[in-house]
């Protein structure tokens, strides 16, 4: 049943709802002063604002996690940013819309956990040393590099840190992580030493992905597809005294060529099978095998086997048990004769020339095509044999499906991305990397019987090249383990390092599933499924409830990048624009999406910064005789007014609630421009200044009309709301910070609350809002901003001024309908007159 209308009940909830429950508030009596007019006259500094601010809260400890608290917990899982520079754009933008859920929930009563780490042990940190010392980490000592990263990163880590302060990201720093200090390297060695003693990790030798740039192992997961151009070359082989075609587009490997695959349905080679067949340009003899892999209608059919094109040459090789011939150095080098030291691409030009020399290229044309490259670097991934430790996964694909399953993921389409990855895995998880800085592996081999020697938990964190251990069975001396984790092994666990930063034994507040994951797209294949498997294997749980994935930032519909050019600082646009006008933009699109770079979004929330602080500067102007006390009547049209706020706060409750935060804003900025400057404020402008009756139902709706406006938009712009409410609001409302006070709540959300607390029912938001608004018809004051829009539409056609004086005729209905209203519009409009006639028409005076 729908709520009955009832006027003293609407001023009541009204003032408690849109804002409110006003805590401590001053008495009935108490006055705000009136403002110094220095703080009304001078524009708007969002450079002097922002950095005032951004020491408030961190003297205030605004954002401080209290594990004392009671009450929801709303934890996330901060992406730690790679320590590898400067934040960039992607960083402003991603961290922006992650922040926007994380002050919304904070502002709605919940007790949000929002640790700061830095990702620093990883590949793009120690390449980043490199560039600022102008070294190289494998012309060093181990322990001299590792000393240089850890003396850089003390250097470096405070301003890198300061660029996300300054961008508002409100995360407790207090609360604050590395993935490379004691903790984290003693938690990713725990994780290690559990999982191989559940026999989830192993240790094994064979051809593996490898980064010659890098000089490391990679896993499927670092790689990314590149299209590259290259020659497709058809090549003379020699069977007897028959030419045999192989087409390939690596000529560099035929050194290391040890077999001639042909398919044993192919009739054209029958005969051959069982022969040899002589390697151009090198001279020496293999065998020609049957094999399925050759594809009849793939180039001449014949496929050159070599040690190692791809994983499917590995394959091969270990199928026929055919002894390799490794060519390549881990340097990306050539080791035979004749091109010993040159890099592969040098290598490839060389074999070319000869190759054309010897007239044994029969056909050679230009292609593009994708190939495998490292992630961190770009460089083209070979196979080479190394030892390497991986966890097992290739096993347990349909547990992490279903581990996926349940959760939710926002938006919905980016969870089949997660799926297609973990449907497409063909290897498991390399886990260990030829570097110097990073968390070492805490294992020691005995290179005499193989056994293999864990540390105990009590020594970590533990780096065993420092440390001596003896094999329990034959007592010799073991082998230290060089090889460091792989950064995804401490980064998957970061729910664990967050929250072993507040839990105690006596106290674990924090534990699975978090609340949020928030992360890039392109990374789901890596952290996000990593940290799925994690958790799974640790815990079996699922490591998070929900996850929310941001798309790129690009310019002209490129992604930005530093390789391509096309960066922009966020530093830059902050000193531009200002940090809230960054995250205005930030705002601009919903979740997965990626978004252009477009300056006349920056000059939209700057405008919209300008016209927020302008906007409130003229409402304290006209409330310095307010007593902040309830309007003993409110006026009709405020009355509207507020229900239409009423219906914005449940819009974007709903919509933060459901992680739209750009609707949210895109509805708040609308109303804030067209309701309340646009309207509202022209509406009661003559009822204020002149102190007509009902001024202080004015005074009493746009001082809480205002507050709600400021704390909708405060998860976007949190810099400018904070400085008005420090200014205006804070005397009165009591709240240390506006984002620490109660978000909106809707009249009859409210009402509803009350009524089910009485039955100690728990109140469902979304249920709270149903019935919103139902109670008051708000047509009437649609239908009044529509006449007044035509009344200023015919003042700017007959080109007169919007105060210029009119005699208005509206319609016997319309004037029925705002009966109530006509005096707020004869007001607004200044008409001395509103008739009734057939039809809306305006006459000047």
């Amino acid at each position: 049943m729908a709520e009955q209308y009832n006027s003293k009940q609407v001023i009541e909830n009204s003032l408690n709802s849109l804002t409110l429950a006003l805590r401590g508030k001053a008495s009935s009596e108490e006055k705000i002063k009136k403002p110094e007019k220095s703080q009304i006259s001078v524009p708007y500094n969002p450079h002097e604002v922002e950095k005032r601010i951004i020491s408030f809260w961190e003297k205030e400890k605004i954002y401080r996690f209290d594990p004392k608290k009671k009450g929801k917990i709303y934890s996330i899982d901060t992406p730690p940013p790679t320590l590898s520079g400067k934040m960039h754009i992607g960083h402003a933008y991603m961290y922006s819309q992650m922040d926007f859920i994380a002050r919304f929930h904070r502002m709605n009563n919940e007790n949000v956990f929002y640790p700061f780490g830095t990702d620093d042990n990883g590949l793009p940190t120690e390449r980043l040393i490199e560039k600022l010392k102008n070294v190289k980490s494998k012309s060093m000592k181990r322990e001299e590099f590792i000393q240089l990263c850890v003396k850089t990163l003390k250097e470096i880590t405070p301003d890198f840190i300061q660029d996300w302060k300054n961008a508002g990201i409100s995360c407790d720093y207090d609360c604050y992580y590395s993935t490379i200090d004691n903790n984290s390297r003693k938690l990713a060695q725990k994780s290690f030493i559990e999982l191989y003693k559940k026999g989830l990790i192993y240790k094994k030798g064979f051809p593996t992905l490898w980064c010659p740039e890098c000089q490391t192992s990679v896993a499927q997961a670092e790689l990314d597809d590149k299209e590259l151009p290259s020659l497709f070359l058809t090549l003379k082989f020699r069977c007897g005294d028959r030419d045999l075609l192989i087409a390939t587009t690596r000529p560099e490997l035929l050194g290391a060529c040890v077999a001639v695959f042909v398919n044993p349905k192919d009739k054209r080679y029958k005969s051959l099978v069982g022969k040899k067949a002589k390697v151009p340009l090198f001279n020496f003899e293999v065998p020609i095998i049957e094999d399925e892999s050759a594809d009849i209608e793939k180039g001449t059919g014949v496929l050159m086997i070599c040690s190692y094109g791809d994983k499917y040459d590995a394959e091969a090789i270990n199928r026929h048990k055919l002894n390799p011939k490794i060519v390549l150095n881990y340097d990306g080098t050539l080791k035979i004769e004749g091109y010993k030291g040159l890099k592969i691409k040098e290598a490839r030009k060389k074999i070319l020339e000869e190759l054309k020399k010897e007239d044994l290229i029969t056909e050679q044309k230009s292609i593009s095509h994708a190939v495998n490259v490292h992630d961190k670097c770009g460089t083209e991934i070979e196979f080479l044999p190394t030892e390497q430790w991986f966890i097992k996964i290739l096993d347990r694909k349909k547990d992490f499906i279903k581990q996926g399953n349940k959760i939710k993921w926002h938006p919905e389409f980016m969870h089949k991305r997660y799926d297609n990855w973990v449907n497409g895995l063909e290897w498991d998880w390399n886990i260990s990397r030829d570097r110097h800085f990073g968390v070492p592996i805490p294992v020691w081999q005995c290179e005499k019987c193989k056994e293999i020697i864990i540390a105990t938990e009590k020594e970590l964190p533990i780096d065993p090249t420092e440390v001596k251990k003896k094999c329990s069975k034959c007592k010799s001396e073991a082998k230290a383990e060089e090889k460091v984790l792989d950064t995804w092994m401490t980064s998957s666990i970061s729910p664990q390092l967050a929250s072993s930063l507040v839990n105690t034994k006596e106290n674990s507040k924090i534990v699975l599933p978090f609340s949020l994951r928030p992360q890039a797209h392109d990374i789901i294949r890596t952290w996000l499924f990593y940290t799925v498997v994690k958790s799974l294997y640790h815990e079996n749980e699922v490591p998070w409830n929900n996850t929310i994935i941001s798309g790129f930032v690009t310019l002209g519909g490129e992604k930005m990048s530093k390789s391509k050019g096309n960066g922009v600082l966020p530093q830059e646009v902050i000193e531009k624009y200002s940090a809230d006008a960054m995250r205005f933009w930030s705002a601009g699109s919903k979740l997965g999406e990626d978004l252009d770079y477009l300056e006349n979004d920056l000059v939209a929330g700057k405008k919209f910064e300008n016209k927020l602080w302008n906007a409130s500067n003229f409402v304290f102007m006209n409330l310095t005789d307010y007593k902040h006390s309830k309007a003993k009547k409110l006026e009709k049209i405020d009355e509207l007014f507020l229900n239409k706020l009423n219906k914005l706060v449940k819009s974007c409750t709903e919509a933060f609630e459901n992680y739209e935060y750009s609707r949210a804003k895109l509805e708040t900025e609308k109303f804030f421009w067209n309701m309340f400057c646009d309207n509202y404020l022209e509406i009661v402008k003559k009822r204020i200044y002149e102190g007509k009756k009902g001024k202080e139902s004015a005074q009493y709706t746009l001082y809480i009309s205002l507050l709600t406006i400021l704390k909708l938009i405060s998860p976007i712009m949190p810099f400018i709301t904070e400085e008005i409410y420090q200014q205006h609001f804070k005397k009165v409302e009591k709240d240390k910070s506006i984002h620490i006070s109660e978000w909106p709540i809707s009249t009859s959300s409210l009402a509803k609350a009350k009524e089910n607390s009485k039955n100690a029912v728990k109140t469902d938001n979304k249920e709270n809002f149903k019935n919103a608004d139902k109670s008051v018809n708000i047509n009437e004051f649609d239908l009044f901003i529509e006449i007044l829009t035509k009344i200023r539409y015919e003042k700017s056609k007959a080109q007169k001024s919007m105060k210029s004086e009119i005699i208005l005729t509206i319609t016997k209905e319309d004037k029925k309908k705002i009966v109530e209203l006509v005096e707020d519009l004869k007001d607004v409009a200044n008409a001395r007159e509103i008739k009734e006639g057939k039809e809306f028409k305006v006459e000047f005076i």
